[in-house]
């Protein structure tokens, strides 16, 4: 059985989430997803639109996903060692860089684990910014 282990924000469900968890869980047989949690998505990225619990209960009951769990902050090989996948497939647009990753998971005794980048999906809104900014956009119009 392949593991296959995906991560992300999922803050607002689009298009793009869909194409990147059908890319990640064609890649084997069991696919894990890791939701941010609050306080990462805060650090990183912007203040959450969803409750971390929400957006874990909405990944976790999307077709291709097998389970979802809700992700920590501290050192992303801690999860990695505790979900042990084959592969990490990472989104188009993650700021991940693969070869740090990599060499990461190589010093971490982990350099057997796969890892590999999801494809663009290329529609209109496909990402929660660019949502967000149509959103605004109605708003001032209307």
């Amino acid at each position: 059985m392949v593991r296959v282990m995906a991560s992300g924000v999922f803050d607002i469900i689009h298009t793009g989430h869909i194409s990147y968890l059908q890319q990640a869980k064609a890649l084997g047989d069991e696919l894990i997803v890791v939701v941010a949690c609050d306080d990462t998505v805060r650090k990183n990225k912007h203040e959450p639109i969803t409750p971390e619990r929400m957006r874990v209960r909405i990944v976790d009951s999307l077709k291709p996903v097998d389970k979802a769990i809700l992700g920590r902050e501290g050192d992303i090989l801690d999860i990695v060692k505790e979900m042990s996948p084959d592969v990490i497939v990472l989104g188009f647009d993650q700021t991940f860089n693969e070869n740090d990753l990599k060499k990461r998971l190589e010093k971490g005794g982990l350099g057997h684990i796969m890892v590999t980048r999801a494809a663009e999906y290329a529609e209109d809104l496909t990402a929660t910014r660019r949502i967000i900014e149509k959103i605004r956009k109605l708003e001032d119009s209307g």
